[in-house]
């Protein structure tokens, strides 16, 4: 059976007419992607398939520390009771050849008094590169071969507490623990300044002690295409900032905000608010200095993904003036307040100044709007405290002058001639 066509046309049913409306464009949502530079700083970056291991072991300086601290504790332990035990070996290896085991043997003449077993030679051993020296077992000038192993035993237990200290020592005093307290704000922020639009992020330093020399660099890495097909994954893209243009380095005395003018050599240049949300790319922050008390260089690093960019948003001032001393208050370090802002990329701000004037005179016009809000508010505030106070005022004199209304009548026993007042 066929089936009945339809009295309304096709063309005007709701399939045409919805594939004939003007659609929106939809952005994509972004997919969420590993970050490059963690939060902390850390690098996540895994390395695999490494074939030359014997490279980490002709730099056994730095290996050692770059381990971790369990790791550099059991080696530290197995190092020294290793060379203990080896020349402890050896000294009984000199006891035994020179006959010191032996008491008919020996005739008073030993390599080492005191050294008739194992466990004498490992004490021995211990007290000869620990230089603990308790008095009871020491070597003789009978034996050459006993003062030879003395010398070896003092160069080898010299080199490894040289090592070994100095690796305790770099591990405690690396430069990354400098760079636990420079902080940088949670977010960035995106908002006109000087009529330009700004990328901006706040960093600061918690110790009294300076960096010397901080410089700060920001990059944008992101995946890209090659005109010839070559995808780069990690592609980085060097940003400046007003700044490094300024001076070559920052007195970073108290916290400051590190700006980026979004012009046409910006990687951000093309971007929108829109735009932004769905991109993937990150920003790395860069701070390097050196530290004034230890002369270490130093570096703090952190990443902004388009999530954690705020768009239309400026950091609140932290810094006052209280009794003659700046205050730094760190409890709004990263507060951010809205604030008027185009939505549209750089470069359509550059084709169309027009649009950056319209938003700076609507800011201004919704700025004086509030003003004369709060001053109404206030006013009208203020008339009414005034009339409440006016109206208190008008009841007190009404109740003083009923209070004060005095009443006469005359006495009887005075014959109507005296008048008494009643108030």
């Amino acid at each position: 059976m066929l089936a009945r066509k339809s009295i309304i046309p096709e063309e005007f049913g709701l399939p045409g007419l919805a594939s004939r409306m003007p659609r929106k464009p939809v952005f994509r949502d972004r997919v969420n992607k590993a970050r490059f530079i963690a939060k902390n700083g850390s690098c996540n970056l895994a390395h695999k398939n490494i074939r030359e291991q014997g490279r980490f072991l002709q730099d056994v300086f730095t290996t050692l520390v770059d381990l971790k601290w369990r790791f550099t504790l059991v080696i530290f332990t197995t190092t020294f009771v290793s060379s203990w035990l080896l020349f402890a070996m050896s000294w009984w290896l000199v006891a035994f050849a020179h006959g010191d085991l032996d008491p008919l043997r020996a005739n008073g003449k030993h390599c080492v008094t005191d050294v008739q077993s194992f466990t004498s030679a490992f004490l021995f051993s211990i007290e000869v590169q620990v230089t603990i020296g308790f008095g009871g077992r020491m070597i003789t000038e009978h034996c050459p071969t006993a003062i030879t192993v003395l010398i070896m035993q003092n160069i080898v237990g010299l080199i490894i507490n040289a090592v070994m200290l100095g690796c305790i020592f770099m591990k405690t005093a690396q430069s990354n623990r400098r760079a636990e307290t420079l902080i940088f704000s949670r977010h960035a922020v995106i908002a006109v300044r000087n009529n330009c639009l700004c990328f901006m992020i706040r960093i600061g330093d918690l110790r009294k002690s300076m960096i010397i020399g901080a410089t700060v660099r920001l990059q944008v890495v992101r995946k890209t295409t090659t005109p010839e097909g070559e995808v780069i994954p990690i592609h980085q893209i060097d940003v400046q900032t007003e700044t490094v243009v300024a001076s070559n380095s920052l007195f970073l005395l108290a916290p400051l905000i590190i700006c980026h003018v979004i012009d046409k050599h910006s990687p951000l240049y093309d971007l929108s608010a829109m735009e932004l949300q769905c991109s993937d790319l990150e920003v790395i922050v860069i701070l390097e200095g050196v530290v004034e008390t230890t002369g270490i260089t130093t570096q703090a690093r952190t990443s902004y993904v388009s999530e954690e960019i705020q768009w239309g948003h400026r950091f609140v001032p932290i810094v006052t003036e209280e009794e003659g001393v700046y205050s730094v208050d760190y409890s709004k370090f990263g507060n951010t307040v809205k604030v008027t802002t185009p939505r549209c990329s750089a470069r359509e701000l550059d084709e169309k100044p027009s649009i950056l004037i319209q938003t700076l005179q609507k800011s201004e016009l919704s700025h004086q709007n509030s003003l004369r809000k709060r001053n109404s508010m206030r006013r009208n505030n203020s008339m009414r405290k005034g009339a409440a106070a006016g109206g208190s005022r008008g009841l007190r004199r009404n109740n003083s002058g009923i209070a004060s209304t005095k009443v006469q009548f005359y006495s009887p026993s005075d014959g109507g001639q005296s008048l008494n007042a009643v108030t």
